[in-house]
């Protein structure tokens, strides 16, 4: 490759939003609606974890039978572990929420990454190019910033 080759690479660029009332009011309605989904799922697990032992139970001529107690044993255990991340899922969301609801107007706060392409050639320094963030409020961009 001679010096006056050209490279066009992809980047990420993170998402910086300015703490304001809209912004907050969106972050907690969408950590309220997964936490909702949570409950959701947990109570629908439950059920359907029910509903599968009891299906268990009445299909066996003998439910007191030891395969059948490790069957129900198996599902009971299937319900606990998925049950177990929904909570941890819906501690993760609660926990959020206090932090959102703690932010100051005007702070800034990271909001993900997007990806973009860049075009490099010998000389320029590539964590410079690499360091790329873009700031908005309410969806505006307020600026570019880089390295």
């Amino acid at each position: 490759m001679s010096d006056g080759t050209i490279l066009t690479i992809k980047r990420p660029i993170t998402v910086r939003a300015v703490v304001t009332p809209t912004w907050k009011e969106e972050a907690e309605r969408e950590i309220s609606n997964g936490i909702a989904n949570a409950d959701q799922q947990l109570a629908q697990l439950e059920q359907e974890g029910q509903t599968v032992v009891d299906q268990v139970r009445r299909q066996s001529a003998n439910p007191l039978d030891p395969r059948v107690q490790e069957q129900v044993a198996n599902i009971q255990q299937q319900v606990a572990g998925k049950r177990s991340e929904l909570e941890e899922q819906k501690r993760n969301l609660l926990q959020q929420q206090a932090q959102v609801r703690e932010l100051e107007m005007d702070q800034i706060v990271e909001q993900g990454q997007l990806e973009s392409s860049c075009e490099i050639k010998v000389g320029d320094n590539l964590v410079e190019k690499m360091q790329v963030a873009i700031v908005v409020r309410d969806g505006v961009i307020q600026s570019i910033e880089e390295a």
